[in-house]
């Protein structure tokens, strides 16, 4: 009896294991696709047409094929699928991210453009924007662009925040959060401001 019982304690050890392995799975590839869209999407001037960019790892290489006798053991099964990270559909909508990219790239034409044009802020690496030099505007300038940072870094942080739980993970927010900056920095447009890794401010 000991005999049987004991493989069977494993075998659930096992498949508590593997579920666990799924869960604490991010799909990295996929949701740095998602923010590519959305970034492209609220960066577009309203009359340009851009073309989709292809996902140059949106592919899978495929899995060499397993001997029979590894194709029969129900454990190896079990690890197999445990460690699989099966290519994940990213919802990249929701009322609460359309309401927030609407927002979004309205201000991006009505003002953020433009400053980020002058270089009066820049992306930070951190998936905000930021105040970088306002010494040329007046005094009644410098509070419009601080509420439109503001307002813009609000925006954000909710757009991140949004984009895990539209995905049924919350604690994804800061994974999301680091997708969205690559896309930012990578989709800026020449001369404007970024900051890299060390905090210093680029042109692009």
């Amino acid at each position: 009896m000991k005999s049987w019982y004991q493989p069977g304690i494993l075998l659930g050890f096992l498949l508590v294991t593997a579920c666990v392995t799924i869960n604490v799975y991010f799909p990295a590839a996929e949701m740095e696709s998602a923010a590519e869209k959305i970034v492209r999407d609220v960066l577009q001037e309203d009359n340009q047409n851009t073309e989709p960019v292809d996902n140059p790892q949106g592919f899978y290489n495929k899995q060499p094929k397993s001997s029979f006798l590894a194709s029969i053991n129900p454990l190896n099964f079990i690890i197999g699928r445990a460690h699989a990270q099966p290519k994940a559909d990213i919802t990249l909508s929701s009322p609460a991210i359309d309401a927030i990219t609407t927002r979004m790239k309205q201000r991006v034409n009505d003002y953020l453009r433009d400053y980020l044009n002058q270089n009066v802020v820049g992306f930070t690496n951190d998936g905000l924007v930021e105040i970088v030099n306002i010494d040329q505007l007046d005094l009644k300038q410098r509070q419009a662009v601080k509420k439109v940072v503001a307002d813009e870094n609000r925006d954000r942080i909710a757009l991140y925040r949004e984009m895990a739980i539209a995905n049924d993970h919350p604690e994804w927010e800061d994974q999301v959060r680091q997708a969205f900056v690559k896309q930012w920095i990578a989709q800026a447009q020449s001369g404007w401001l970024y900051q890299d890794n060390s905090g210093r401010w680029v042109n692009k």
